[in-house]
């Protein structure tokens, strides 16, 4: 977990390991170990610039979005405050074996149209089927 965090600040994390699994467990390990980032502020630009720096784009269809980042660092930041004491891998284990590990598990909260809206991409839009729980 610590090479993924660290291969996102650094920008020397491959590609194609910036998977969902990744994202979660670069947070899970941002959470935990930089107390002094302000994640919901920081983590939209970290992301933006490590997707420019592997090849990538930031446009109104592809790159960051900013509905599902916001909404998966509440899920990570969730599922850590249950045991702060538990390792960090099985955080992320525990994380992955939930609902919210599941790549489509926004879904559950927003209709596909306005989730995937540019308006979503490019800032906040709250749940439009059921509340987040956190």
């Amino acid at each position: 977990m610590a090479a993924i965090g660290r291969g996102l600040l650094d920008r020397t994390l491959p590609k194609a390991a910036w998977t969902h699994a990744a994202h979660f467990a670069a947070t899970l390990w941002l959470l935990r170990t930089r107390p002094d980032m302000d994640l919901p502020r920081e983590m939209p630009d970290l992301i933006r610039v490590y997707n420019l720096a592997v090849g990538g784009t930031n446009t109104d269809t592809s790159g960051y979005h900013e509905t599902i980042t916001q909404a998966s660092i509440r899920a990570a930041r969730a599922i850590l405050a249950e045991d702060p004491s538990r390792p960090l891998f099985a955080t992320c284990n525990t994380l992955m074996a939930s609902p919210f590990g599941r790549s489509d598990w926004l879904l559950t909260y927003w209709t596909r149209p306005v989730l995937f809206s540019v308006a979503a991409r490019r800032g906040w839009c709250a749940p439009d089927i059921r509340d987040l729980p956190f």
